[in-house]
């Protein structure tokens, strides 16, 4: 199992490796692709045997995986490949038009490459202190990607990314110096004071005091990183900024590893203390789809359209979590794949958008299914997918919640949270209706790439189709389609074994 860890962590550094060394950018694009591509291998292989024999762990529980770390780490991995895939267009036309250096190539590739990494070392740690310092680096790793395009607001985007997410895991920090010292009455070593396992094992002799300080600090700092609210700001920034694969990343990757850390401390926190754990998670989850559904109202830059809806998600989640039971659970972790699959999808889309348009405003984008019929077909489905229509996955998984809410909260929850779905969908494909089917009238070419919204309608770009873009399209929205109708067996396991492993 240990080769199959490694592998994990190591193969999505192949392309950037590979590109060190004097590889040509589309070389490493699919060197990378391919990487993520057996990061998924390795993801799914140590999900079959934590299933049938259990967790594993080396190094004196350093290295950790049960189930549901290797159900994150598969929803991590296959956005690792789709955004690998879909890279190789995006830095083939970006170079090719002079707006990328080739300095800016090579950061792309390695910071993309160490930002796979350090996500994926950080969901095999039984140490959560050490997945305190692989998340930070993460961090430090992806800020590089939204700079990468040098223009202001790219840098501004960066810079408001390190700093708040810089705080809220000093506050994670301290959350887990407060857990460390719940259990310093316990006939422990220090190293086993931060042992997720051991402290899940000897939950009901933890000092509750600290406990419950400790994981209030943990769902604020972490949170911070997930976006939750009103933690949120550098979200809709750092995500519009970046480049499209990047963003693929911080959207379906990024943020999952903030919520599995959250997960980890409920786990801890609510042997004693379920109620109130799960108080918390409502207050926070509720938030955040409140003011991502009244930010995707008022939102023109289709990214940042794109990022609150993030934000609704992760606050959908963080409801789940937080109605709790084996309903709630599988909803959230269900959600979580789902997610992650369709903001790739949206994402990586939008790329192709940008670089055939050149703006992200909305109001600038019109009769996409008659200009880019492809791109056209793919916004549509992507977004009716994500807002939770059928027959896609995250009307499944959504369905699961709010059934969850009426399970264990009671209808004012669950009615509250089917009113607030209602509002994100009205506001979501209000502006993506229009930028497929709308009026395209007077077509306008701004060749200067400015995002104003009073340049008129953009004309597009006869820009050719790439397998490597198309490919990850498609290949998420069947995905979501299969997710949606039939869940395999083999991932009901695992969900089922991840629930298990926290309850």
């Amino acid at each position: 199992m240990i080769a199959l860890v490694i592998g994990l962590v190591a193969l999505p550094l192949v392309g950037a490796v590979a590109h060190l060394l004097g590889a040509r950018t589309r070389t490493a694009g699919l060197l990378t692709a391919v990487g993520g591509a057996g990061a998924v291998g390795c993801a799914v292989a140590l999900a079959v045997l934590c299933t049938r024999n259990g967790s594993y762990q080396a190094l004196g529980g350093f290295i950790y995986v049960d189930p549901l770390s290797a159900f994150f780490a598969i929803t991590v991995a296959i956005v690792v490949a789709l955004a690998g895939l879909g890279s190789i267009g995006y830095l083939q036309t970006e170079q090719e038009r002079g707006e990328l250096s080739a300095l800016q190539v090579k950061l792309y590739v390695v910071f993309f490459a160490l930002f796979a990494a350090l996500m994926l070392a950080s969901l095999e740690t039984g140490s959560l202190g050490l997945l305190w310092v692989l998340i930070e680096a993460s961090t430090l790793a992806s800020a590089v990607l939204v700079a990468l395009e040098a223009r202001s607001s790219s840098f501004e985007a960066a810079w408001k990314y390190i700093i708040i997410s810089s705080f809220g895991v000093t506050i994670a920090l301290v959350g887990t110096l407060f857990l460390f010292y719940a259990a310093s009455a316990l006939p422990l070593g220090a190293s086993q004071r931060l042992n997720w396992p051991v402290l899940f094992a000897h939950a009901h002799a933890l000092q509750h005091d600290s406990l419950k300080l400790g994981f209030l600090l943990a769902v604020v700092g972490y949170g911070t990183k997930v976006g939750l609210a009103p933690m949120h700001t550098w979200l809709p920034d750092a995500h519009s900024e970046a480049p499209s694969p990047a963003s693929a990343m911080l959207s379906g990757a990024l943020l999952n590893t903030g919520m599995y850390a959250i997960i980890r401390f409920q786990a801890i926190a609510g042997v004693d203390l379920g109620r109130y754990t799960q108080r918390v998670l409502l207050v926070f989850g509720f938030a955040s789809i409140a003011i991502g559904a009244l930010f995707m109202v008022r939102s023109g830059n289709f990214k940042r359209l794109f990022a609150y809806s993030s934000i609704e998600h992760m606050g959908i989640i963080a409801v789940a979590l937080g109605f709790g039971g084996v309903l709630g659970y599988y909803g959230a972790l269900l959600h979580t794949l789902n997610h992650a699959i369709g903001k790739s999808v949206l994402f990586l889309c939008s790329g192709e958008i940008v670089l055939r348009y050149r703006t992200r405003m909305a109001t600038r984008v019109r009769g996409l299914l008659g200009a880019a019929p492809l791109l056209g077909a793919v916004l549509l489905l992507g977004s009716l997918a994500i807002v939770g229509s059928p027959p896609f996955g995250l009307f499944l998984s959504e369905f699961t919640i709010v059934r969850a809410g009426f399970a264990s909260s009671g209808p004012v929850f669950a009615f509250a949270l089917l009113a607030l779905l209602v509002l994100a969908f009205i506001a979501f494909m209000r502006t993506t209706a229009d930028m497929t089917v709308g009026d395209r009238g007077h077509a306008t070419m701004d060749m200067t790439g400015g995002d104003g919204v009073g340049e008129g309608v953009a004309r597009a770009e006869a820009l050719p189709l790439r397998v490597s873009s198309v490919l990850p399209l498609v290949a998420g929205l069947a995905a979501l389609l299969v997710l949606g109708v039939w869940i395999p067996g083999g991932l009901n396991q695992l969900i089922l074994h991840s629930i298990g492993a926290i309850r």
